[in-house]
């Protein structure tokens, strides 16, 4: 129960003591410390401004990938340059402060300290007198139950057991309080959080390079003048608007794009260069009128060191107070000159930025004006072509008749006009005519090896539609086949079979020559000339042998010329159609003349009829010949069997 007593005492005096020491500290800091350590930003503000720096400054790397011009570069130089002295001065500004809340940290502990102190002191103090008091009642009654009497002894006794006890109790109490002076001099709250503050400013200057102190002093950026500005984006602009007009859509339409992006990204780097200035504005309020109250209690610590009634001690005190000021102003000055220049060095770099944004969009607008010109010219030269090409056929429809003429004159103008449309797209689209003429000439050396026999089958298309080509309808032999045209392409024609012994008539098949049959040598392509259907045919005939052969041979030309003479008229039409079209016209009109020629064969002599015949008449005329020849030969037969009888 006294025990219980006891440690319940310890601790409410513990408590008393240190709630009287936390309301007497203000007092007695006020007293002792009269100037107030105060710093003019919290820790996780200091952070949120590095951060904030931190993250403007890396603004420096889409900025470099934007530049692309040598005035682009000159920006980009002297904007790096400011940066880097900004970053520079902001993890000053940072430092500065953490100065001063380790010393605010400092000046609360020394106040804590001290409160705590007093009030462990205190109770120390209580506990060795109690522990003293417990001591003597110890020893008095040990002397007691020595010189006591048998009957009180066993009291005596039991006494000195609840002394110890309590004796025991109060040494605990004495222990517990030293370890607890012990802890509250290592332990340093406040101290750790300035600490940890400066460590992890370390930590973010480690990240960035520019806020690295450097060894030498940095020079200060050549930023360029107005003036200078002026004549730099006019250079520019000349240079830009010589350079576009040589530059192709492709070429205008990705400038357009690449100058829309970078006055996105400087309008993207100015906003956050504007946001960091409000930040940096909205803290500089703070230390100056920290400075101001630094000021005015310098002129009242100066007014009381100039009283007359003043001890030693108390001068001590004043200037102590005043080295505290001192100290105080001159890290509230290294936070609020640093501003100061930040302040300059934004606005500087917001001037870079604005000179930047007006070139790239006068550059943007120039290359937008460039290629909304190239485009109109591309339309207009478009539709200039296509009613040209509609003009073309519609005088080929009125004023050409013929339709194989026409087919030609419409390819030619299909041809003239996707060539036209081929260069002027072309010539629009690409920059570099060279570099497209070299580019066109290697990919059409590749396509002349891959599609030799293709464009060879091209070529003799051309051939054949010619003066004395073939067109659908005519008749032709190729090699051994012969057929009647059924269509006439660009790589190929097709031929409708004709056969027969006698006249001749489709078969049924289809067979198609590639247009390079014109360039073989073998085969051949034979075609009957327009208009004339006309051709020459030949029956041999053996002569009896000993018969008058001059009077045979004439009676056998008479009979073939008795069949030509009905067909004479339609035979001496187109004799005339083969001279006109051949290149030496003959005196006479010709005659359609059958011929006899007379040879030895090894069975005697043969006759050789050779006459004229039209193909659609063919096999009428060599029946009718053959018929009329071997009369001759029968009459002939026939007079010399009587002869021989007479």
């Amino acid at each position: 129960m006294l025990a219980r007593f006891a440690l319940a005492a310890l601790f409410a005096i513990v408590t008393l003591e240190a709630v009287g020491a936390d309301e007497s500290a203000p007092a007695a800091a006020e007293k002792n410390q009269p100037t107030t350590h105060r710093a003019v930003m919290t820790g996780d503000k200091v952070v949120q401004i590095l951060d904030e720096t931190v993250d403007w400054y890396r603004t420096l790397g889409i900025q470099q990938q934007a530049a692309t011009q040598p005035s682009d570069f000159l920006i980009l130089y002297a904007n790096r340059q400011t940066a880097e002295k900004v970053v520079a001065l902001a993890f000053e500004i940072a430092r500065a402060n953490a100065e001063l809340l380790s010393s605010e940290a400092s000046a609360a502990q020394a106040n804590e300290d001290a409160a705590s102190t007093r009030a462990l002191t205190t109770v120390q103090q209580k506990l060795d007198a109690n522990r003293a008091s417990i001591q003597a009642d110890i020893d008095t009654a040990r002397r007691e139950l020595a010189t006591g009497t048998s009957r009180n002894r066993a009291d005596m006794r039991e006494r000195l057991r609840v002394l110890q006890g309590e004796l025991d109790m109060v040494n605990a109490q004495r222990n517990m309080l030293a370890n607890m002076t012990q802890y509250a001099a290592q332990n340093d709250t406040n101290g750790f959080g300035a600490n940890a503050l400066k460590a992890h400013i370390d930590a973010i200057a480690a990240s960035v390079p520019a806020a690295v102190p450097a060894s030498t002093p940095v020079l200060p950026a050549a930023t360029p003048t107005p003036a200078a500005s002026t004549s730099d984006s006019s250079a520019l602009s000349l240079v830009a608007n010589t350079s576009l007009s040589r530059f192709g859509i492709w070429d205008l339409t990705a400038t357009v794009l690449r100058l829309s992006a970078k006055g996105r990204t400087i309008d993207t780097v100015s906003d956050r260069t504007e946001q960091l200035q409000r930040v940096l504005d909205g803290i500089r309020k703070p230390p100056l009128d920290q400075l101001k109250a630094l000021s005015v209690r310098a002129d009242d610590l100066a007014a009381q060191a100039d009283a007359n009634s003043k001890s030693a001690a108390e001068l001590k005190a004043i200037r102590d107070q005043y080295d505290t000021v001192a100290w105080l102003f001159q890290q509230t000055s290294s936070i609020v000159i640093p501003l100061n220049k930040v302040d300059v060095l934004l606005k500087q770099y917001q001037r870079n930025l604005n000179n930047w944004e007006q070139a790239t969009h006068r550059q943007y607008g120039e290359a937008l004006r460039a290629l909304g010109w190239r485009l109109a010219l591309f339309v207009g030269l478009l539709v200039l072509v296509y009613v040209i090409a509609d003009l073309w056929r519609r005088a080929v429809f009125r004023y050409v008749q013929d339709t194989r003429r026409r087919s030609r004159l419409l390819l030619l103008r299909r041809i003239v006009f996707w060539m036209l449309v081929v260069v002027i797209a072309a010539s629009t689209f690409v920059t570099e005519l060279g570099s497209l003429a070299t580019f066109a000439g290697l990919i059409t050396a590749g396509l002349a090896v891959a599609m030799q026999s293709v464009l060879v089958s091209v070529v003799g298309y051309f051939f054949l539609i010619g003066k004395y080509g073939v067109r659908v309808g005519d008749r032709v032999q190729v090699g051994n086949v012969t057929g009647e045209v059924i269509d006439l392409g660009l790589v190929r024609m097709h031929l409708m079979e004709l056969s027969g012994s006698g006249p001749m008539g489709p078969t049924g098949r289809v067979v198609a020559f590639a247009n390079s049959v014109i360039f073989q040598a073998t085969g051949g392509l034979f075609k009957q000339i327009p208009g004339v259907n006309l051709a020459w045919h030949e029956v041999t005939l053996a002569l009896p042998a000993g018969a008058d052969y001059t009077a045979l041979k004439d009676r056998l030309a008479a009979a073939a010329q008795s069949v030509i003479e009905d067909y004479r008229e339609e035979m001496v039409r187109q004799m005339q159609a083969i001279q006109r079209t051949a290149s030496a016209h003959a005196t006479s009109e010709p005659q359609p003349q059958s011929q006899v020629q007379l040879r030895f064969s090894a069975s005697g002599v043969d006759a050789v009829v050779r006459y004229p015949v039209q193909l659609q008449c063919a096999a009428e005329i060599d029946e009718r010949v053959s018929r009329e020849l071997l009369a001759v030969l029968s009459a002939h037969d026939a007079s010399g069997a009587g002869a021989e009888k007479r």
